[in-house]
């Protein structure tokens, strides 16, 4: 089966997804797969580029955005001739994105069916693109199936009627490899080294983790860095004044992540919410402790790894959590080979896939969203 996928960010875990999953596509026998990414995507510009089958020119901020939405019906008959000359059976998004309904509306003028992977079905709270979530919907409900990467999150959808007269697939998300994998945890040396890494926003549980941290207290055998970006908020200021910890405000640039992680023995999640953590998918291909507050798809995905701590979403719960590390360090983390799990997760898709493909007929333009 010919399968497309694609991913039209620029930064992010966005387009390391659409790599990995074309990646496992192609261990496949019999499939065939292309790729599309935005020309200005992070990883294209990284010092091993992967092959791009069909780049697009997407936008770098809100001018540029609004002028693509007014050029899209120029480019659809452009995107339109490209899909077809590259012939999908079905195509994918890893992860939608603000300008997905174009792609979406070429897929159907070329005779397309197409699944989306649905990472989260609400905003999380601190989200700033609400607008976002309204554009992920709409694009699903025309969608010929949904992914759905957590039972939480197959079940929102279930809700909110967005999975209704189509194919609702489960999946889980697979180790992110970012770089060579490194040494094990405590192989330094050291302290324990804790790492609290993603965007800087409400629902990971910043306040928590303050909490968490005062509990903790001054300790001789612990460093903690807090790496990300977002707004700066009480929260970060309350973390800089801790001793031990450092807090970086800033964007993490693709090739960044790996010597982070491996700089890392643990990683802490104390979310308030999730649906699941691309954090903990990328920690479990680096081999590392991964400390988590059970909540929303979180202990679905790490339930059963021995190299997770699960904790109630309280401060008590997390600092026993990382007690229990100081004390007496997890079972030996051995790193999931992430290429046998891209593997599996794509060949039992793919099959999935393909039957909705066998199922589909084409309904042509009349359910492209930008008209005829």
């Amino acid at each position: 089966m010919n399968v497309l996928v694609w991913q039209w960010g620029r930064f992010g875990a966005g387009p390391r997804v659409a790599l990995e999953l074309a990646e496992g596509f192609r261990t496949v026998p019999g499939g065939r797969v292309a790729l599309s990414l935005a020309r200005g995507a992070e990883i294209l510009a990284g010092s091993h580029p992967p092959h791009c089958d069909l780049p697009v020119t997407t936008y770098a901020g809100a001018a540029s955005y609004v002028a693509r939405l007014l050029s899209a019906p120029l480019m659809l008959p452009l995107l339109t001739r490209a899909i077809r000359a590259l012939a999908p059976d079905i195509a994918v998004c890893a992860m939608p994105g603000p300008l997905d309904l174009l792609m979406g509306a070429a897929l159907r003028r070329a005779g397309v069916p197409y699944a989306v992977i649905i990472h989260d079905a609400d905003p999380h709270p601190g989200d700033g693109y609400p607008f976002q979530m309204a554009l992920q919907r709409a694009l699903a409900r025309r969608a010929d199936a949904l992914v759905a990467l957590s039972g939480h999150v197959a079940g929102r959808l279930r809700e909110q009627g967005l999975a209704d007269h189509k194919a609702l697939l489960l999946a889980s998300l697979p180790p992110h490899v970012y770089g060579p994998r490194p040494s094990p945890p405590l192989a330094h040396g050291g302290k324990l080294r804790l790492l609290s890494f993603g965007r800087l926003l409400p629902y990971k549980g910043l306040d928590l983790l303050v909490e968490t941290l005062q509990l903790l207290g001054p300790r001789p055998d612990l460093e903690v860095r807090v790496v990300g970006s977002g707004p700066e908020s009480a929260a970060l200021a309350a973390l800089r004044n801790l001793p031990g910890v450092t807090v970086e405000n800033r964007w993490v640039p693709e090739e960044e992540v790996g010597p982070l992680l491996a700089w890392s023995d643990a990683v802490i999640l104390s979310h308030r919410e999730a649906s699941q953590s691309g954090v903990a998918a990328a920690a479990a291909a680096a081999g590392r402790w991964v400390v988590a507050t059970r909540v929303g798809g979180l202990e679905e995905q790490l339930r059963g790894q021995a190299c997770a701590v699960l904790c109630e979403p309280e401060a008590e719960s997390l600092a026993e959590g990382v007690r229990q590390l100081l004390r007496h360090p997890a079972a030996p983390c051995i790193a999931e080979d992430p290429v046998g799990a891209w593997r599996r997760k794509a060949s039992c898709l793919l099959a999935e896939l393909g039957a909705v493909a066998a199922g589909w007929e084409g309904q042509g333009s009349a359910l492209d969203p930008l008209g005829p």
